[in-house]
């Protein structure tokens, strides 16, 4: 395992660009698809702007992350497009498997937690490439008369999705968004809402987790977030423009997945 981060705090002016503009691009897929930003966060953080420990580049990605998907929450939850009952259930069961998946991922050499991250992203990116089969249930929600059919399916993917969060140090969006649909046929665009009450409580563990073993740059953090707040406002703009193509976004996006998830396994091959 790597040492608690303790590296020179000081940004450089390139690294002030690049961690907002990495940021910002984090903020926009957050806000366009309600998920994946995280994924690309940690690739990110290793790739463009530098960061050397992959733990630290984790930690960072949480901490940021969490509150990037906060902000969209404000906005999704105005629109009326979060499912509150099922995220809770979701949510709650995430926890536990983020809280056990962190503690098992900070035991990890960074150079192998990063190789099967970039074969995470790999196997995520195939996945999203799938059709969906299943007719939607707008109206879907979790309550004393549907709880026997939904909990069996919310609580187990929940804790799966929570434990993979944990390990891998990301928001799980991209993770969070298919499961709720396949647990309760709730359109896309309700999934991508609730899917943010979700990212926010993973992400809190992760970050408090990583935060205690020392594992954050604040300064780049508070770089991200920025950046993130600007995007996710695009993205979101842009989601309502381009809501008539959501199935083309999520395939661009299901493609970029998959090569950089190629590209990260590869590096730390």
């Amino acid at each position: 395992m790597e040492p608690p981060y303790g590296g020179d705090t000081g940004v450089t002016a390139p690294e002030i660009l690049l961690a907002l503009v990495s940021g910002g691009l984090i903020g926009v897929v957050l806000g366009l698809v309600g998920g994946g930003g995280s994924i690309l966060a940690v690739p990110l953080l290793v790739y463009v702007v530098g960061v050397g420990s992959t733990h630290a580049a984790i930690g960072t990605a949480a901490v940021a992350v969490t509150a990037n998907a906060l902000a969209g929450l404000i906005a999704h939850a105005r629109a009326g497009r979060v499912k509150w009952h099922c995220a809770t259930a979701f949510a709650f069961a995430g926890v536990v498997g983020a809280a056990i998946g962190a503690e098992i991922g900070k035991a990890f050499d960074g150079k192998r937690l990063l190789m099967l991250f970039g074969l995470l992203m790999v196997g995520i990116g195939l996945s999203m490439l799938r059709k969906r089969r299943r007719e939607e249930d707008p109206d879907v929600r979790l309550s004393r008369s549907t709880a026997r059919v939904l909990l069996p399916r919310l609580v187990p993917m929940g804790a799966g999705v929570g434990f993979a969060a944990g390990f891998f140090g990301i928001g799980g969006g991209f993770l969070i968004v298919p499961a709720l649909i396949a647990a309760t046929a709730m359109p896309f665009t309700y999934a991508v809402g609730t899917s943010l009450v979700v990212i926010v409580a993973l992400g809190l563990t992760t970050s408090v987790s990583y935060a205690l073993s020392g594992f954050v740059d604040w300064p780049l953090t508070m770089l991200l977030v920025a950046g993130g707040a600007g995007g996710a406002v695009i993205g979101i703009v842009l989601g309502r423009h381009l809501s008539t193509r959501k199935a083309l976004l999520e395939r661009i996006f299901a493609v970029l997945v998959i090569g950089v998830g190629i590209y990260v396994a590869l590096g730390a091959a």
